[in-house]
């Protein structure tokens, strides 16, 4: 009998044994995302703990189009990204909030805030929800989308996107050189209060897509005054200088337009070549996952058209 009670209080201690060594961590880890719901995102400021499955999600700049591509619901968003077009449906039940509108966040119970390093208040938002931003321009655009997917723990989908995108553009800009020409140029010009812009490679308005992911080219005075600082304010008188053998017109159709009708912008060489592609500026402003598949379907239907 002796042999019976210590060969099972032998065994019991091996089953004790046997659960105590598990991995610490790998328990630890089950337990934040399984009892708290959780995970902790490493953001530019250290780490967060952010819900593993964020249900309201406010987004105070720039990054609606990539929290709705991963199919995360947004309550609240700034005025921006409600303006624009591409994002009508998706937030059609958001509410405009600001960086200073705290009450109506704390209203909108969010339980994840998202914007860019330049917002106010972080400290007190903080308060209302974990609050998280991006320095613009600190990873490049694609990357930014698979950050925007590791904090909402759908790296893996936002992965997969960046993957499927960079294909479809790079056999789409094969296209476009083919029928446009290897040496051909193109800029990206911006009519906003009353005032001209061309765009480098990374300012949104699709210069990420044109110069970048199709290596398209742009004309040398371009690269020389608006590639390091994204963007260069023009007058009309100089826009011939900056103007490429292809140009893309960001336009605001409500704004003056007088200046298309002066002859120095109808003398410019894409213009009587009909090489000029318009689109509504509040859908081509950012370069976020909705709004880049925007913009490689515009490319495609404006280059590429008989």
């Amino acid at each position: 009998m002796k042999k019976l009670v210590l060969s099972i209080l032998l065994l019991l201690l091996l089953i004790v044994s046997a659960c105590s060594n598990n991995d610490p961590k790998e328990n630890t880890a089950s337990d934040d995302t399984e009892d708290n719901g959780t995970i902790t995102y490493e953001s530019e400021s250290g780490p967060v703990e952010v819900p593993a499955n964020p249900e309201r999600v406010i987004v105070l700049s720039t990054y609606a189009g990539d929290v709705l591509k991963l199919g995360v619901n947004i309550v609240g968003a700034d005025s921006w990204s409600l303006e624009n077009p591409n994002f009508a449906e998706g937030l059609a039940d958001a509410e405009e909030v600001s960086d200073e509108s705290l009450e109506k966040i704390i209203e909108l119970d969010p339980d994840l805030i998202i914007g860019l390093s330049t917002i106010k208040n972080v400290d007190k938002l903080n308060e209302i929800a974990p609050t998280v931003t991006f320095t613009y321009g600190k990873v490049d655009y694609l990357q930014q989308h698979i950050e925007i997917g590791k904090l909402l723990n759908k790296e893996a989908e936002a992965t997969a996107w960046v993957e499927d995108f960079e294909q479809r553009a790079t056999e789409v800009g094969e296209k476009i050189k083919e029928k446009i020409g290897e040496d051909a140029t193109v800029s990206v010009i911006e009519d906003y209060d009353k005032q001209l812009y061309v765009f480098g490679d990374n300012w949104g308005r699709g210069t990420e897509i044109l110069y970048q992911a199709m290596g398209l080219k742009m004309p040398k005075s371009v690269e020389e005054m608006a590639l390091k600082e994204g963007y260069y304010a023009l007058s009309l008188e100089v826009l011939p200088e900056y103007a490429g053998d292809y140009m893309i017109f960001s336009r605001n159709s409500g704004a003056d337009n007088a200046y298309l009708e002066s002859d120095i912008y109808k003398d410019i060489p894409a213009v009587k070549n009909d090489h000029v592609f318009e689109v509504e500026q509040r859908s081509f402003y950012f370069n976020d996952a909705t709004t880049l598949d925007f913009q490689l379907d515009f490319f495609e239907e404006k280059f590429l058209q008989d």
